[in-house]
């Protein structure tokens, strides 16, 4: 098979979507990759580790698509890139389809094969290819929010751990899954005062266990987020409902019972924000403020910290990408009901439920044929 990895034109994206071992392996087994050059700068991989390794450097993404079967990316194909997509292409990356109804319609208007890395299971139900850069965004939401609290970023002026004789700062976490965990957990080194809301009991059992004393864990409801919201330093959005679009759990007219220089960290913007005033931002242009309240909505948060997050990414991506090369698509898919999952769509036909449904679109189920 002939694999293709572009280099990310997202906005500050730093990631790459192979590493140079995943190539020596694939062309190790016969297969051929493309890489565009300097796609692995930003992570710190020169293009001499790639040629070292077996790749064909290629000069632009437009000889990538044009040859490549698969193609392997971190981010969803941009606006410039739909028009290079072929019928039948296999594209392998983030899509977070529900956030984008524009997208998804491209992508159906393109026929090509959509694997999504955020729907894709494991044989326990949980989400490998999220897991990695959920951690890495949860953590970063702590450091980010940190810094966003100084009153040179329009925060309130305040020290998320305190100093003796004045109180840390109070951090509320909506979501308990793996963000949210990450979150609380690096918080609670801050010596913050944290809380962590849930609506999975269970969840919140183990979050307890785990937590040291200054992390506690609560039942999320709407009287309990208002509640939060009143005593929030700073909030981070961590919520997810696989596929579908974040539910918005913090309204516009909420945002009056919180304090003035307050930071929003609405990590979920990836799947249209759990912050009803949340709209996605880089970068370059972090934040914005509304109602006096800082909101912090980059879309691509692991990809500043490039080398890190390329490596974590592709430890969980690539055996996916030798089992497609190896196998092909269909036999690929049936050997495996958790990858199947990440197929969001397939000749110009929706094949996730909760992106149709978000959309009002028709889906039908798709059936791999083993051979």
């Amino acid at each position: 098979m002939i694999i293709g990895v572009p280099k990310e034109i997202k906005a500050d994206e730093y990631r790459v979507a192979m590493l140079p071992v995943g190539v020596e392996e694939l062309v190790r087994r016969g297969h051929r990759v493309l890489v565009q050059r300097t796609a692995g700068l930003g992570s710190g991989i020169t293009d001499s580790d790639y040629e070292r390794a077996g790749a064909v450097l290629v000069e632009d993404a437009a000889a990538i698509f044009a040859e490549a079967e698969l193609v392997v990316k971190v981010k969803e194909p941009l606006p410039s890139e739909w028009p290079l997509l072929r019928p039948g292409q296999i594209v392998f990356t983030y899509f977070h389809f529900a956030a984008s109804r524009e997208l998804t319609e491209a992508m159906l208007r393109a026929r090509i094969t959509a694997l999504a890395y955020e729907t894709l299971r494991d044989a326990r139900g949980g989400h490998p290819c999220l897991t990695p850069m959920s951690e890495v965004a949860g953590r970063m939401s702590i450091q980010e929010g940190a810094k966003y609290l100084e009153r040179p970023q329009e925060g309130r002026g305040i020290l998320l751990g305190g100093v003796p004789g004045v109180a840390p700062a109070h951090i509320t976490i909506l979501g308990g899954g793996v963000v949210g965990k990450n979150a609380a957990q690096i918080a609670a080194g801050f010596q913050a005062d944290v809380a962590i809301l849930d609506i999975d009991v269970d969840r919140l059992r183990y979050l307890e266990d785990i937590m040291p004393a200054n992390v506690n864990t609560l039942f999320s409801d709407r009287h309990t987020i208002r509640e939060q919201l009143r005593l929030a330093d700073l909030l981070i959005g961590a919520v997810l409902i696989e596929g579908a679009r974040a539910p918005v759990l913090v309204r516009r007219e909420d945002l009056k019972l919180m304090k003035p220089g307050a930071v929003i960290i609405d990590v979920a913007i990836d799947q249209g924000g759990c912050i009803e005033t949340s709209h996605p931002t880089t970068h370059s242009n972090p934040t914005f403020v509304v109602d006096g309240i800082v909101h912090y909505c980059v879309t691509n948060m692991p990809g500043a910290v490039g080398r890190t997050s390329s490596y974590a990414l592709c430890n969980v991506t690539f055996p996916y990408v030798l089992r497609l090369a190896d196998f092909g698509l269909d036999r690929a898919l049936a050997a495996d009901p958790g990858f199947a999952h990440a197929l969001n769509a397939i000749d110009g036909r929706l094949t996730n439920q909760a992106v149709a449904d978000t959309f009002g679109l028709p889906w039908e189920e798709y059936r791999p044929a083993a051979s």
